[in-house]
């Protein structure tokens, strides 16, 4: 059990998390993970949802994962259902870093779908890391239904996610690749290809998607034409 004193001292070595400088935030997020405490766990959570600075909240995720799962996992879990989008997104984020799958249940389709372009890609990359065999599948549909989301990066982060989920993620790859929507026809001809190409490169695979796109539109208003004579 954790003393009085300890939680003292705890916070005393943590005061640096409320410096004004980055460079004092992150020498004291590095000292945690160097000697791991059970009283800075709260702390780290509280300030990964907070800090400003990408490189101090990567050295705030590292101190956690140096913190035994099960103190850090009931947090961890909390976090991800914050009202607050970096609270969510970074506790996604450690969660894949440890890597354990008694997070799976956490992955839930609302933050799978989440209106937060980066919660969502954080969600995408943590699901792929903690998917139970056999699951994948499931997860493959689930992720198919935000193809043609967001800008060209959240775009790719979804491709990799599925690309990384491998022939499982065919089949829904399949059905997109037929829908309605150009924007998610073409992105869901853009991961097939990297899915079979991983050399391909985003790029590339993007014109060509857009192609085929094109043509199949000119042809499809081709015959409709020819139906309306």
């Amino acid at each position: 059990m954790t003393t009085v004193g300890q939680d003292r001292d705890a916070v005393s070595v943590l005061r640096g998390l409320e410096d004004g400088r980055p460079s004092v935030r992150l020498r004291t997020a590095l000292a945690a993970g160097a000697a791991p405490d059970p009283g800075f766990v709260d702390k780290l959570l509280e300030h990964c949802a907070i800090e400003s600075e990408f490189f101090v909240r990567d050295m705030l995720t590292w101190a956690l994962t140096r913190h035994p799962v099960s103190l850090t996992l009931p947090g961890l879990l909390r976090e991800v259902r914050a009202e607050r989008a970096q609270a969510r997104s970074q506790a996604l984020h450690t969660l894949s870093k440890i890597g354990d799958r008694q997070a799976w249940p956490a992955i839930t389709p609302a933050l799978l779908s989440d209106a937060d372009d980066e919660v969502a890609r954080t969600a995408w990359r943590a699901a792929v890391v903690l998917v139970p065999q056999g699951e994948e599948p499931a997860l493959a549909a689930a992720l198919a239904t935000q193809l043609g989301r967001g800008d060209r990066e959240t775009q790719l982060s979804l491709s990799q996610a599925l690309v990384a989920l491998g022939e499982v993620g065919a089949p829904a790859l399949a059905a997109a690749a037929k829908a309605n929507d150009p924007g998610v026809r073409g992105h869901a001809l853009v991961t097939r290809r990297l899915l079979h190409d991983p050399d391909a490169g985003f790029g590339p695979a993007i014109e060509e998607a857009k192609r085929i796109v094109a043509l199949a539109g000119a042809s499809g208003a081709g015959e409709e034409n020819h139906a309306d004579r």
